[in-house]
């Protein structure tokens, strides 16, 4: 299975999770099977961090030798690539009822619940634009959250790349955030607050005004809740979207 395919001109393995390229009827049964392979990796990453996944360790991992993985996945960058659909998963479902902005917002907020949940994906290199099953499923369903906006096509393309955009963004701070607070012991909250008391000591009012004017509001304290970012995030981008649209 490492040719690439024939039919397609992608790798053999992106053939055979679109369900396009079978596995061959003769032969002994095979130990291994690409999901397998990529559940293994998904439990590595998920355990160890992203840095701990390699041929070898998700060999080890399957109980496995390492050149056996190679009948399914060519290379490490492939597997990984694989990982990450599996870890976003199939996309929500969306009632084409509800209208296109409840429709967004649901697909952002499931967007950022799986790198939430799997915060390695975004330590994985983009190696390409996607291709696999799961992430051109969730391009589709913000694309159609978007049918009967009057909206002409390359700017629906526009909106989702704008939105998948600021998901990731936040979810890399998410992660920062989460990863910084436990190293301190704290919590987000927690860590928000002594940031503020840390800047207040270090940057004069004379220097920064803006900021000490924030600070003095007591605005990092009162991030109680880590989501708070986000939907302030969301909801002006949806306005946005929401303009664009009575302007048509």
């Amino acid at each position: 299975m490492g040719d690439e395919a024939q039919g397609t001109g992608l790798p053999a393995s992106t053939e055979a999770v679109w369900g396009v390229r079978a596995r061959p009827p003769k032969g002994p049964r095979p130990g291994l099977s690409l999901q397998r392979i990529v559940d293994a990796g998904v439990l590595v990453a998920s355990s160890e961090g992203i840095e701990a996944v390699s041929m070898s360790r998700v060999a080890k991992q399957l109980g496995s030798a390492p050149m056996a993985l190679y009948r399914y996945v060519r290379a490490k960058d492939e597997l990984l690539a694989l990982m990450t659909d599996a870890a976003y998963g199939p996309p929500p479902e969306l009632d084409p009822e509800e209208g296109w902005r409840p429709n967004l917002s649901t697909w952002a907020w499931a967007h950022m619940a799986a790198l939430r949940r799997h915060p390695w994906v975004l330590r994985i290199r983009a190696g390409g634009l996607p291709t696999l099953p799961n992430q051109v499923g969730w391009m589709e369903q913000a694309l159609s959250s978007l049918k009967g906006t009057g909206l002409p096509e390359a700017q629906k393309l526009s909106v989702m790349i704008l939105l998948n955009g600021f998901v990731r963004t936040a979810g890399q701070l998410a992660a920062e955030m989460d990863s910084a607070s436990q190293a301190a012991g704290s919590t987000e909250h927690e860590a928000m607050a002594d940031y503020g008391r840390t800047l207040g000591k270090l940057a004069g009012p004379d220097r920064f005004p803006a900021l000490n004017a924030v600070l003095s509001a007591g605005v990092l304290e009162q991030q109680d809740s880590p989501d708070n970012e986000f939907v302030f995030g969301l909801e002006r981008i949806l306005d946005g979207i929401e303009v664009l649209i009575r302007e048509l």
